[in-house]
């Protein structure tokens, strides 16, 4: 019961990763939308959101892999 309450919280914050990186580059996106000439801290940003959203994306593709196989509850 133990490792189920471990994989609950594990999940819970990677939900909490994914919203927030989502969010951030949201943000972003309106950002360089709203200015007609993007400036180059708005792309560095961008593509740092952007790395942040792939990186938790794969967080949740491997914890996918490890529900599936049976590996979790």
């Amino acid at each position: 019961m133990d490792k189920r309450r471990h994989w609950r919280e594990q999940e819970q914050r990677l939900v909490q990763r994914w919203n927030a990186a989502a969010v951030r580059y949201q943000e972003v996106q309106a950002q360089i939308s709203a200015s007609p000439a993007a400036s180059e801290e708005l792309k560095v940003l961008e593509q740092t959101a952007r790395a942040e959203v792939d990186a938790v994306r794969r967080e949740v593709a491997k914890l996918k892999v490890e529900f599936n196989s049976g590996k979790r509850y």
